[in-house]
């Protein structure tokens, strides 16, 4: 069988300065020229929306290890040495709430930086959008799936819905159609295929012609209560609020009672979203009800404004 590469290449390219910081400590091997100077600078300008996440550090060493085998190639190249061309279709495997869809969506921007991808831009679908009514409907859904992700990533979420009917279920002509779309546009697309853990190891056990062909897979942990807290505060931020210190401490609480509850915390970065939004709403009512505003108040979040129901971040 043959396989299907995502060939690593460069683009043209303008000049723009290089950041200070923009190589780790202790490497030597700097841009050589104009066109070398902007690809670096533009892998490094779209890199720091991903390293400005918390957390996540299993990902940011695969984003790494891709731009460094580019870089690599580059300098092979220039020295007539051969570069294999590596395959880029990935599978994104964790909980709801811990990053992939965002992740996907930076590593769309920094493939298109670095010449790999056309457009770079998500294309987002999930098993309706793919899966007909009818024999040759699915075929036909899924191929303009896949052509609107032409030069950029076809991003499947729960992609293990597409083999819950079984043999005779239409998913399976999607999953036939998608690897002979691989084939068939090789250079011009990534395919990630992402979902639950447990859900995308059964998935791939029971389709054992698709493993080899995504062989970079990414694993989004859950997030710690101190992380959960640490984006919460940037939240707040972005929406020019802060948590008083004992609003702090009782979020705090509240996501430590979440995690004892559910052994996992329950949609992540979701729950925190929900809680966040939550606690707003209720600090406007409170405030409404004082009848005096001040610049302080209308950006302090106080303990009263945090829910006190876990479940009410949630539900809400």
């Amino acid at each position: 069988m043959s396989t299907h590469r995502i060939q690593i290449k460069l683009t043209s390219a303008k000049e723009k300065p290089i950041p200070s910081n923009a190589f780790r400590s202790g490497d030597e091997s700097l841009p050589q020229n104009e066109e070398e100077a902007e690809h670096l600078w533009q892998f490094h300008h779209a890199s720091r929306h991903l390293k400005s996440l918390i957390g996540l550090e299993n990902v940011k060493r695969i984003a790494y290890e891709i731009f460094a085998l580019y870089w690599m190639n580059r300098q092979r190249e220039q020295w007539g040495l051969k570069h294999e061309p590596h395959v880029l279709h990935m599978i994104f495997h964790g909980n709801p709430g811990t990053g992939k869809t965002t992740v996907a969506r930076i590593f769309g921007q920094m493939f298109r930086e670095l010449g790999i991808l056309e457009k770079g831009h998500l294309v987002e679908v999930e098993r309706a959008d793919l899966v007909g009514e009818y024999v040759g409907h699915t075929a036909q859904k899924t191929r303009e799936q896949v052509k609107k992700a032409l030069g950029g990533i076809l991003f499947i979420d729960e992609a293990y819905s597409l083999a819950r009917g079984g043999e005779k279920d239409f998913g399976k002509e999607a999953i036939d159609t998608l690897v002979k779309a691989m084939e068939d546009y090789r250079n011009e697309f990534i395919l990630i295929l992402a979902g639950y853990s447990q859900e995308m190891k059964h998935f791939l056990a029971a389709n054992p012609g698709l493993p080899s062909r995504f062989p970079i897979q990414v694993a989004f942990a859950d997030y710690t209560v101190p992380q959960l807290l640490e984006i919460a505060e940037v939240m707040y931020a972005e929406r020019d609020y802060r948590l008083s210190k004992e609003a702090r401490r009782k979020l705090k609480d509240r996501l430590e009672a979440a995690c004892r509850w559910s052994l996992t915390l329950p949609s992540n970065a979701r729950l925190v979203r929900n809680l966040v939004e939550q606690s707003i709403r209720n600090q406007a009512v409170r405030l409404i009800r004082q009848a005096v505003w001040t610049r302080e108040n209308l950006m302090t979040i106080l303990p009263e404004d945090i829910p006190w129901d876990v479940q009410e971040g949630v539900t809400s």
